[in-house]
């Protein structure tokens, strides 16, 4: 294997990888993983289409989108298992393509955890490891490690079929860490995981991430678990990246309507810009009347576009909102309507509101008393509101 990751703990031994040229002088200016146009195709049907995507070292990174997008055809690209039709695919300046599954300082964590039903636990583990020729006093010691690790001590000797869910997908996280890749393939890692079990692993993964310093690829469609856990995310869609942000950046300004729609819940209002002003927009919607947003950093070109409002921007409230809610009492949206439907989460209320224009805005507010004296039932009347700066402006 490669250079080991940074960690405050002193350097395993590695593996030796085949020799290789040293990296270019510049290469320290490079970043870790950098796709360049790549396309995969199956027949008629392409896969990934002329993707381009730089990865940082140590970062954690999620491939996010809808089921047939690409995003487990580029996972298996990085792996070795598939081989990109044009474009390049290098690991620290040098294109990895040549180089078979086992060769590559790249391994994988897959969906269903491949574990090997007549291996124990620790046989499990040091599988990679054995085929790589290390030594059997070597192969003890990084077994230890990796058990200790994902805290796996006292299953040592258990078979895949004595143990639960998660344990299943701690051997395999152990498995795939064994060797010391520069970068961990994760496809869908979670997806077998119950909710609660799920949320813990996800926390454990996050630590354990920032321990070892390990590059991370997520690859999943659970809109939660990338914005959880990832530093930054590429959102995916018929073989293309649509966008590479942070996740607030994603969520806050998301660059196409197809996005805003993607990721979380949103309102949306179709309409036209009937006038602009200083750092405000006023937007005629068809479906709720006058909506004054604030200006975009990005100038608005097209007259026609979509206001966009996310669910917990949306305030209820009987009469309206109190003259110190904002700095700009008299530019603040309201909405009239009635409670149409109310969904108790726990933490939070949603509420959808048919306004009296016919159109539906939905609400989600924050329970943050036992007893939550400003709740709404159907048939309550409610004015909605909220402010220029929580709106979105998306050309169509």
């Amino acid at each position: 294997m490669t250079d080991e990751p940074a960690t405050s703990e002193p350097p395993l031994e590695v593996v030796a990888e085949p020799a290789r040229p040293a990296p270019p002088a510049e290469a320290a200016d490079i970043p870790l993983l950098r796709i360049e146009a790549v396309v995969k195709q199956f027949g008629g049907f392409r896969a990934v289409d002329r993707l381009s995507l730089d990865i940082r070292a140590g970062e954690f990174f999620a491939l996010l989108g809808p089921s047939g997008c690409g995003k487990t055809t580029l996972l298996r690209m990085l792996a070795g298992f598939e081989t990109p039709d044009e474009g390049r695919i290098l690991l620290d300046g040098w294109d990895i393509a040549p180089l078979l599954p086992h060769e590559r300082p790249v391994n994988m964590m897959f969906q269903n955890y491949a574990l090997f039903p007549h291996l124990s636990v620790r046989d499990n583990i040091a599988f990679g490891l054995k085929r790589a020729g290390m030594a059997a006093s070597e192969i003890a010691e990084r077994v230890a490690e990796m058990v200790a690790l994902v805290k796996l001590e006292g299953l040592e000797k258990r078979k895949p079929d004595q143990l639960s869910g998660g344990q299943k997908q701690r051997v395999a996280l152990a498995r795939a860490l064994a060797r010391r890749p520069r970068i961990l393939l994760l496809d869908e890692p979670l997806a077998a995981l119950d909710k609660k079990l799920r949320e813990s692993t996800q926390a454990e993964l996050m630590a354990l991430q920032r321990r070892l310093g390990t590059t991370f690829i997520i690859v999943t469609h659970d809109q939660d678990e990338a914005m959880t856990m990832a530093d930054r995310i590429g959102v995916m869609d018929r073989g293309r990246l649509e966008q590479v942000a942070t996740p607030r950046q994603l969520y806050e300004a998301p660059a196409s309507r197809w996005i805003a729609e993607f990721v979380g819940d949103i309102n949306l209002f179709e309409g036209e810009v009937a006038s602009r002003e200083a750092g405000r927009l006023v937007i005629a919607t068809r479906e709720a009347g006058s909506i004054v947003v604030a200006a975009p950093l990005q100038p608005i070109t097209k007259d026609v576009v979509a206001v966009a409002i996310r669910p917990e921007k949306v305030k209820l409230s009987r009469r309206g909102p109190a003259s110190d809610d904002a700095d700009h009492a008299h530019a603040i949206n309201r909405l009239e309507g009635v409670v149409t439907d109310v969904g108790y989460l726990g933490g939070t209320t949603t509420y959808r509101v048919q306004l009296d224009s016919g159109a539906v805005l939905r609400s989600s507010m924050a329970n943050t008393a036992r007893i939550d004296i400003d709740a709404y039932s159907p048939t309550h009347r409610v004015v909605a509101w909220f402010t220029p700066d929580d709106c979105l402006v998306l050309e169509q």
